[in-house]
């Protein structure tokens, strides 16, 4: 594992016209490799607009739909680690889901996560949303290893549940990664405390890669990308503007704070387990 990682967030504003948002997303990646950044994330939903009624008419495959493929041509010329967000991918049975591609610097495909947790709720703020009128959930944890950090893959909602980062931190990774689109109502209340919280209790980094606000949009993200470091420490973060936010991980900070607080070792696994099917 190398000492540092250079990671950046395209926080991107998306709109209702794929080819723009794909246009966005290779303009801002193409800048975030220039900040210097060996890993880039895209938020979730970044080719399509956050809505349940436009998933089924953006739907592609991965990994030879046309978004796919533009990622793989990125990152093999940008010579990047490409965590492509999540996009609403179409199976060969014609189920879709919302699934995060990552990509390797020679522009492989080295895996996807189809997010586990669908965001079906009726907020009190009047915001209902059901991801499960169109959507399938996927089933598998995703960890993603590259040369210099094992990546564990979550897609917005999932963060809210411990036991899947848990089972991650647990399987050998050191930065959760999190393509989200928090809305103005949980963002505010909800996204930081959840990011630094999943980085303390696992002692990870945590990276959430957010939509800037559109206020024309039905649906309003928050914004607000951040890194974490494992002692659950912003190191950057931003509004809710279209920007390219970029941190410095040292990595050997994971051992640091495991060593000095060491709570994964002072688990009761004779009261408790936490097992994976």
């Amino acid at each position: 594992m190398k000492a540092n990682l250079r990671i950046g967030i395209c926080q991107m504003m998306v709109v209702d016209d794929k080819e723009s948002n794909l246009r966005k997303a290779r303009e801002m990646i193409r800048e975030a490799s220039r900040q210097g950044c060996n890993l880039v994330v895209l938020p979730e939903m970044f080719n399509c607009p956050y809505e349940s009624t436009a998933f089924p008419s953006y739907a592609e495959p991965i990994p030879n739909g046309e978004t796919s493929l533009l990622l793989s041509k990125t990152a093999r010329e940008e010579n990047i680690y490409l965590v492509g967000g999540s996009i609403p991918e179409i199976d060969s049975g014609g189920r879709i889901f919302n699934s995060c591609p990552v990509f390797g610097p020679n522009g492989q495909f080295l895996g996807r996560h189809r997010k586990v947790h669908l965001f079906d709720v009726d907020l009190e703020s009047g915001l209902s949303f059901r991801e499960s009128d169109t959507l399938k959930a996927g089933n598998n944890l995703t960890i993603i290893p590259t040369p210099a950090a094992t990546l564990g893959i979550l897609i917005c909602y999932d963060i809210r549940f411990p036991e899947l980062t848990r089972l991650l931190s647990l399987s050998g990774v050191h930065v959760l990664v999190v393509p989200a689109a928090f809305n103005t109502t949980t963002g505010p209340a909800h996204w930081e405390i959840l990011l630094r919280t999943r980085a303390i209790d696992n002692q990870v980094f945590v990276v959430g890669a957010a939509p800037a606000t559109n206020p024309v949009a039905s649906y309003h993200a928050w914004g607000h990308s951040m890194v974490v470091d494992p002692w659950g420490s912003v190191l950057a973060s931003t509004g809710s503007t279209e920007t390219v936010l970029w941190a410095d991980l040292d990595l050997s900070r994971i051992e640091q704070v495991r060593k000095a607080l060491p709570l994964l070792r002072h688990r009761r696994t004779d009261l408790y387990t936490l097992k994976r099917r």
